[in-house]
């Protein structure tokens, strides 16, 4: 009788155990919640837009590394990405939740990329307390695995020369070439991340593989290509002006700003406004489109990890584009031989002119985004919300990176060239990486439902 009543406790014990470790469920929200604790630090720091990319990267590749290891739908992508090597495996018989080993991945790498490290320490520790008050033993090997891998994708992400690229020389202006880029108002600042092209790319085989035509040649002819666009830029500007703030070029110019950093004085104080930078913007969408069709958590960090990367080769294709064309703004010529008291709608930000990084950096999220989640996908863009700004309804990815695209001459900040150029590099950019990407199974290969 004694013997049974033990067996029975004993079953009672392990139902009781396992029940207790079913109820620890990572939901995708709080991979969300993750992302979006990311981009709000990002903000505070004022990381410029291609670090952004950087930092958006490497935790979501960490994340779908440790999910494709126990999804049989998904691929690994060592061997896919430049110099990814295949992550470590838990020790026989360890019982791991991998979406929760994925999300303390996610978070550690987070941390080690940004600033403010404890506004990320301070979340992490409240969702640990939690999955630790649910399952500490599950809760322990997930976290202890978790870390483990943050450490493998943490080495190699140390080994892509952005360190080396901080200790790199300013770029040196060419005051003396008046067709070189120069400075702008009201900071003046250097011109950003002038190496960023020696950053190891994530697919790319080399930086200049989507290399553009060249900008058309700067010349003061009023016959000239180059003349005639900055005319456009110009002579839209003043049209916008007539309209008012309530035109729809505005609206759109504004929407699509994403501008981390502007610079405004009043009398002799000069302080920023923070915004998010482009390729937050399109984190943001993707975080929209997953929402919309009701995706679990490991097809969330699918389609965060897929978009990131893009966006991250983007900002090196286009950079090194920046820093060969060096082409100068609209807004120095237009002072200089048009009109000296003209203003751009939108604060110039502070590199060369050509390509538009946020035509190059819409068309490949937009690209990827669609072999995600299909074409025609509507969605409503209530990414700027935050900063006071109305949502916008799209039709599909496409058109709101080609409005993205168009919103940099209705600012005032890109010539139609750059504009037209790179969201097509962008796009070409974005097919490759689907292309090269392999990380369905084929019969997982069309986009989601």
């Amino acid at each position: 009788m004694k013997a049974k009543f033990i067996s029975i406790l004993l079953v009672a014990v392990v139902l009781t155990s396992c029940a207790k470790e079913e109820m620890i469920v990572v939901s995708p929200n709080e991979l969300h919640e993750s992302v979006d604790k990311v981009t709000e630090i990002m903000i505070h720091d004022i990381f410029s837009p291609p670090v952004a990319s950087r930092i958006f990267a490497y935790p979501n590749i960490a994340a779908y590394e440790i999910i494709a290891l126990n999804n049989e739908k998904y691929n690994s992508l060592s061997g896919e990405i430049n110099e990814l090597k295949e992550i470590p495996k838990p020790e026989n018989g360890t019982t791991i939740n991998y979406q929760m080993a994925a999300l303390i991945a996610h978070i550690d790498l987070s941390r080690r990329l940004v600033f403010s490290e404890d506004k990320i320490i301070s979340f992490r520790d409240s969702l640990y307390m939690n999955w630790e008050d649910k399952n500490k033993a599950l809760f322990t090997s997930s976290k202890n695995y978790g870390l483990l891998v943050a450490e493998h994708i943490a080495a190699w992400m140390d080994s892509d020369n952005y360190k080396q690229t901080r200790t790199m020389p300013k770029f040196t202006v060419d005051t003396d070439d008046a067709t070189r880029w120069q400075p702008t108002p009201p900071a003046y600042m250097d011109g950003i991340e002038p190496h960023w092209s020696k950053i190891r790319a994530f697919t790319l085989v080399r930086p200049d593989q989507f290399k553009p035509v060249p900008p058309p040649a700067f010349s003061l002819d009023e016959n000239s290509i180059f003349y005639k666009e900055v005319k456009e830029v110009y002579d839209i500007s003043l049209d916008m002006v007539k309209k008012g703030d309530a035109s729809d070029e505005v609206q759109i110019a504004q929407f699509w700003d994403c501008n981390p950093y502007v610079s405004v004085t009043k009398g002799h104080l000069m302080f920023a406004t923070k915004k998010i930078t482009p390729g937050a913007h399109w984190i943001g969408i993707t975080k929209i489109a997953a929402r919309k069709m009701s995706y679990d958590f490991d097809d969330t960090v699918y389609a965060y990890t897929k978009t990131s990367v893009a966006i991250a080769d983007a900002f090196i294709s286009c950079w090194d584009e920046k820093y060969r064309s060096n082409l100068i703004r609209p807004e120095t010529v237009i002072n200089q031989y048009i009109d000296e008291n003209w203003k751009p709608v939108l604060q110039t930000p502070p590199f060369p002119e050509y390509t538009s990084g946020h035509s190059v950096v819409s068309g490949a999220a937009s690209t990827v985004l669609t072999d995600i989640f299909g074409d025609n996908f509507s969605f409503d863009d209530d990414t700027e919300t935050t900063y006071g700004l109305p949502i916008r309804t799209f039709s599909s990815f496409n058109s709101a990176a080609d409005e993205a695209a168009i919103s940099r001459m209705y600012g005032g900040i890109h010539y139609r060239a750059a504009v037209e150029v790179g969201v097509k590099q962008g796009r070409d950019l974005g097919a490759f990486v689907v292309s090269k990407l392999k990380m369905k199974n084929s019969v997982h290969s069309k986009p989601l439902k």
